[in-house]
C-alpha cells in the first residue's frame, strides 16, 4: 500500500479508536460521575489560573519575562516524549483485534491510528485546560494571533514526539520480551524509584523553601536555547515578539524532517513485536502439580472463610502487581515523611503509633477490598455455582484484609513504647487500631463492590485489573479522616483529657454510629451484589 492509504487508513483507525474511547467514558453512568467530580477538583485550579494567566497577559512586556518561560518550553517537550514513552509501554503496544487489523491493513497504518488516537485522548484530557489558559493569556495580551501561531507551533511538536516516543516504548517491549528476568527487576526497581522519588521531593522542597536557592534560577540551567527559540515562534505578530533566530528555523526543520523518519522507525519495530514469537514460545510447558491438597495454617484453617482468606493472600504474594493500586498512598503518606526528622524522641511515640494504625486501616481495606468482583472475575462462574455462601467469600477478604492490617497496628502500638509512650496508652491504640481495621475492611468491600472494574490494563507488559481510582480516593479519605479523628479521641480518653460534656456524648454518639453503621451497610450491600450477581 502507498504512504497517503496508509494514512488515510490510520486516520480511520484513529477516528474508530478515539470514539471507542469516548463510547468507555461516556456510556457508564457511574464512569460519567467521576468525570463530573474530577472535573470539579480540577476546575477550581482551572478558575483560579485563568485570572492569573489573564493578569499575566497584560503585563507581559517580553517573552523572557513571562515567569518560567525558558524552562517549560525545554521541560514540556521532554514530557510529551516521555508521556508518549510510558503510554506505548502501557497501552499502544498492541491493538485489539490484532488478527483481524494487520491482515487488511499496513502496521504502518496501525501506527498512525494508535498515535493518533492516543493525541486525540490527551488533547482532551489536558489540551482543554492548557488551550483555555493560553486563550486567557491572549486576550490578556490583547493579541489573538498567539492562539493560532501557538498550534502551530505545537502541532510538529507534538507528532515528533510522539512517533519517537512510540518508537522508543516498543524497542523497549522487545527488549522485555527478550530479556523477562529485566521486567521483573525494572518493575521492582521501578517502586522502589518512585517510592524515593516521592519522598525525596518532599525533602526537596523543604530544603528549597528554608535555603536561599531560586527555583526559576535552579530550572533556567536546564532551557535549551534553540528550542525555547523555536517555541517563541508563538508570539510572532504579537507586541512582545522577538527576531526569528536560525536555530529556530533549525529547530523546525529538523521536526519536520524527523517525525516521517520517526515513523518509520516505529514501523519497522512493531512489525518485528508483532509478527514474531517470543523467546519462550517454542519451549516445552510442563505443567506443575502439587503434591498435596490446598491447605491453610492454623488460624486460617479454623473456619472455611479463613481458609479463603488464605488463599486470597497467597494469590496476592504469587501475584504482587494485583496490588500495584497501594502505591496511590505514597503520595498522600510521604507529605509526613519529614515530620519523623522534625519531632523530638518525646513527639515521636505518638506519631509511631498513630502512623501505624492509619497505615493499617489502609491496607485492611485497599490491600483485597476495593474491588472484589473485579479481583474475582476469572473465577466468578466457579465461585458462583460452588456451594460456598456468598457471606463466606465476602468474609474472606474481609479477613485477608485484616490479617495483613492488624498486625501493623500491633506491632506500631508495641515499637512505640520504646519512644515514651506508655503500656496502656499503646494498648489502647492498638484496640482501636483493631476495630478501625475491621470497619475499614468492610467499608472497603461495599463501596468496592458498588463499581467493580473488569477490564485488564497492561502496564510493562502485565495484565492487572486496578480498582477505580474514584473509589480509592473516597476510600482513602473517608477511612483515614474517620482513624485520624479515633485516635485524636482515645488519645485525649487515655491521657485524661476528655471533658464529658452533653455536646461531647452527642458528636462522639454520632462518630460511632456513623462509623459502625456505615461500616455494616458497605457490609450488607456487599452481600447483596454478590447474591444477586448474575453472569452475563
Amino acid at each position: 500500500m502507498s504512504v497517503r492509504q496508509d494514512v488515510r487508513h490510520g486516520l480511520r483507525i484513529g477516528r474508530a479508536e478515539f470514539v471507542r474511547s469516548l463510547r468507555g467514558y461516556l456510556g457508564n453512568p457511574r464512569r460519567v460521575l467521576g468525570l463530573l467530580l474530577t472535573a470539579l477538583f480540577f476546575g477550581g485550579a482551572l478558575l483560579f489560573a485563568l485570572p492569573t494567566a489573564y493578569v499575566l497577559g497584560q503585563t507581559a512586556r517580553s517573552v523572557a519575562a513571562v515567569p518560567f518561560f525558558a524552562p517549560a518550553a525545554t521541560l514540556v517537550p521532554l514530557g510529551l516524549l516521555s508521556v508518549s514513552v510510558f503510554r506505548t509501554l502501557e497501552r499502544l503496544g498492541h491493538i485489539d483485534g490484532a488478527d483481524f487489523v494487520l491482515l487488511a491493513v499496513h502496521p504502518r497504518a496501525v501506527v498512525i491510528g494508535l498515535i493518533t488516537a492516543e493525541v486525540g485522548r490527551l488533547s482532551l484530557w489536558f489540551g482543554i485546560p492548557i488551550g483555555a489558559v493560553v486563550v486567557t493569556f491572549a486576550l490578556g495580551m490583547g493579541s489573538p494571533l498567539l492562539v493560532a501561531l501557538g498550534g502551530a507551533v505545537t502541532l510538529p511538536l507534538v507528532c515528533c514526539a510522539a512517533v519517537w516516543g512510540y518508537a522508543g516504548g516498543i524497542a523497549v517491549l522487545r527488549l522485555l520480551r527478550k530479556l523477562p528476568n529485566l521486567r521483573r527487576l525494572l518493575k521492582r526497581v521501578g517502586i522502589l524509584a518512585m517510592v524515593g522519588l516521592v519522598v525525596a521531593s518532599q525533602f526537596a522542597g523543604q530544603f528549597i523553601v528554608e535555603s536561599d536557592l531560586s527555583v526559576q534560577r535552579l530550572l533556567s540551567t536546564v532551557a535549551f536555547d534553540p528550542l525555547v527559540e523555536y517555541v517563541a515562534l508563538a508570539f510572532v505578530g504579537t507586541p512582545v515578539s522577538r527576531p526569528t533566530s536560525l536555530g529556530a528555523v533549525a529547530v523546525l526543520a529538523a521536526l519536520i524532517a524527523l517525525t516521517p523518519v520517526g515513523l518509520a522507525v516505529s514501523t519497522k519495530q512493531v512489525s518485528t513485536l508483532w509478527f514474531t514469537d517470543s523467546v519462550g514460545n517454542n519451549e516445552s510447558t510442563q505443567v506443575r502439580r502439587s503434591s498435596g491438597g490446598f491447605s491453610a495454617p492454623q488460624p486460617f484453617a479454623w473456619t472455611k472463610p479463613s481458609r479463603i482468606a488464605w488463599g486470597i493472600l497467597v494469590r496476592g504474594r504469587r501475584d504482587p502487581a494485583e496490588l500495584s493500586h497501594l502505591l496511590i498512598a505514597v503520595f498522600f503518606i510521604a507529605p509526613f515523611g519529614t515530620m519523623f526528622l522534625e519531632f523530638s524522641g518525646d513527639a515521636l511515640g505518638p506519631l509511631i503509633t498513630g502512623g501505624g494504625v492509619v497505615l493499617a486501616t489502609y491496607l485492611s481495606g485497599a490491600t483485597f477490598g476495593l474491588n472484589p468482583l473485579g479481583d474475582d472475575r476469572p473465577q466468578l462462574p466457579f465461585l458462583l455455582l460452588t456451594e460456598t455462601s456468598s457471606a463466606a467469600l465476602v468474609r474472606g477478604r474481609l479477613l485477608a484484609g485484616v490479617a495483613v492490617g492488624v498486625p501493623i497496628a500491633v506491632l506500631s502500638s508495641l515499637v512505640s513504647i520504646g519512644f515514651g509512650i506508655l503500656v496502656l496508652e499503646a494498648v489502647a491504640t492498638a484496640a482501636v487500631g483493631v476495630v478501625m481495621c475491621l470497619a475499614a475492611s468492610m467499608f472497603a468491600v461495599g463501596i468496592g463492590s458498588a463499581y467493580p472494574i473488569y477490564e485488564e490494563r497492561e502496564f510493562w507488559g502485565t495484565e492487572t485489573v486496578v480498582p477505580s481510582t474514584l473509589v480509592m480516593m473516597v476510600y482513602l479519605f473517608v477511612v483515614g479522616g474517620g482513624t485520624v479523628l479515633g485516635l485524636f479521641v482515645t488519645w485525649f480518653a487515655v491521657t485524661g483529657n476528655v471533658v464529658l460534656t452533653p455536646v461531647f456524648g452527642v458528636l462522639f454518639g454520632t462518630y460511632l454510629l456513623l462509623t459502625g453503621g456505615v461500616s455494616y451497610g458497605s457490609y450488607r450491600y456487599a452481600l447483596r451484589r454478590y447474591r444477586r450477581y448474575t453472569l452475563a
